[in-house]
C-alpha cells in the first residue's frame, strides 16, 4: 500500500475527513445542551432529521445543477442501500429507547464498544482481517476511553434494560458500518446519507405526529420553532451531526478498513470531554491527560498501522460480478 494513498485516495484527504467527522460528532453535545430547554429527546431528534433532509435536498439539487451528482447505474441492488440506511436508523431508535432507562454515561460506555462490534461483524460477514498490531491499538483505545468515561462520571447506576437497549443499538451501528463498507464502490457516500436522512425523517416525523395526536400535544411539538436558538442549534445537529457526519463516515468506510474508520468515534468522545472542559469550564484532571494520550496514541497508531490490501474483505461489487 502506498505511503501517500489508501485504497486509491490521498492519505491527507482521508485524514482531513476523519478529523472533520471527529469534531462534528464531538461537538454535538453542545447542540443537544442548547436544544434540551425547548424540547424532549424525540422532538429534538425529529427536527434534526428534518434539518438533515433539507440539507440533503439542497446538496443534491446544487450538485445536480453543477453536474457533480453521481449518475445512477442500472441493475444496482438498491436493497443493500436501504439495508445500510435502516441499520443506522435502528441504532438511533434503540439509542432513544436506552435513554429512558440508562444514563448518558452508561450509554457512552457501551457505545465505546462500537469498534469491537464492527471488527467482529466485519470479520465474520466480510472476511476483513486486521493485524495483531492493529488489534492492540483498538483494545488500547477502547479500554482507555471506557476508563475515562467511568472516572469522569460522578455516579453510575447500572440499569439492565438501558444497557440491553444500548447494546442492541451499538450492535446495529456495528452492522451499519459493515454494510456501508460492503457497498463501497457501488453506492456513493451521498446516496447512503440521503437514504438515511429520508428514512429517518419519515420514521421520526411520523412517530412525533402520532405521539402529538394521541397526547393532544401538537402545540408542544411545534412550540420549539418559536425559538431562534432552537432552530439554529437543531440545524447544526442535523447538518453537521447527521448529514455531514454520515457522509464523512461513508467516505471513510469506502476507503479505510472498518477498525480504522470506527475508531474515530472514540476520538469524538474525547473531543466532547475536552471541549466541555475548555468551553464550559468543566475541570480537567490527571486521568483526562493520561487516558486522552492513550486514546490519541491508539487512534494515530491504528491509522498508521500497516495492513495488506488483501485483508480488506469482500465488497458488493465483487459479488455482483459473480
Amino acid at each position: 500500500m502506498s505511503n501517500k494513498k489508501i485504497d486509491g485516495e490521498p492519505r491527507w484527504r482521508l485524514y482531513c475527513v476523519a478529523a472533520a467527522f471527529t469534531f462534528s460528532i464531538g461537538f454535538s453535545f453542545f447542540g443537544i445542551k442548547k436544544c434540551v430547554p425547548y424540547a424532549d429527546t424525540l422532538t429534538i431528534l425529529t427536527y434534526r432529521y428534518v434539518a438533515a433532509l433539507i440539507g440533503v435536498a439542497i446538496w443534491i439539487s446544487v450538485t445536480r445543477a453543477m453536474g457533480l451528482f453521481p449518475k445512477s447505474e442500472i441493475r444496482r441492488p438498491k436493497a443493500r442501500l436501504y439495508q445500510t440506511a435502516a441499520l443506522y436508523i435502528l441504532f438511533m431508535i434503540f439509542q432513544i429507547l436506552a435513554m429512558f432507562f440508562a444514563t448518558s454515561i452508561e450509554g457512552a460506555i457501551v457505545y465505546a464498544m462500537v469498534p469491537i462490534f464492527a471488527k467482529i461483524i466485519g470479520r465474520v460477514v466480510l472476511g476483513e482481517k486486521s493485524t495483531r498490531l492493529q488489534m492492540i491499538f483498538v483494545v488500547m483505545t477502547v479500554a482507555s476511553l471506557m476508563v475515562l468515561i467511568v472516572l469522569n462520571a460522578s455516579e453510575i447506576n447500572l440499569n439492565l434494560k438501558g444497557i440491553i437497549f444500548m447494546a442492541i443499538g451499538t450492535f446495529f451501528m456495528g452492522c451499519q458500518n459493515v454494510s456501508a463498507r460492503y457497498v463501497r464502490g457501488v453506492f456513493k457516500p451521498i446516496e447512503i446519507t440521503a437514504a438515511i436522512a429520508i428514512g429517518g425523517s419519515v420514521i421520526f416525523i411520523g412517530t412525533s405526529i402520532v405521539k402529538a395526536i394521541v397526547t393532544d400535544g401538537m402545540a408542544e411539538l411545534l412550540s420549539p420553532l418559536k425559538h431562534p436558538d432552537f432552530i439554529i442549534w437543531v440545524s447544526f445537529l442535523g447538518i453537521f451531526c447527521i448529514l455531514l457526519s454520515a457522509q464523512f463516515m461513508a467516505y471513510m468506510l469506502a476507503h479505510m478498513e472498518i477498525v480504522q474508520s470506527t475508531i474515530f468515534n472514540s476520538a469524538s468522545t474525547l473531543v466532547s470531554i475536552v471541549a466541555g472542559a475548555l468551553i464550559l469550564g468543566e475541570p480537567l484532571r490527571w486521568y483526562h491527560f493520561l487516558c486522552g494520550a492513550l486514546i490519541l496514541g491508539g487512534v494515530v497508531g491504528l491509522t498508521l498501522a500497516p495492513a495488506d490490501s488483501k485483508n480488506a474483505g469482500k465488497a458488493l461489487s465483487d459479488d455482483m460480478k459473480k
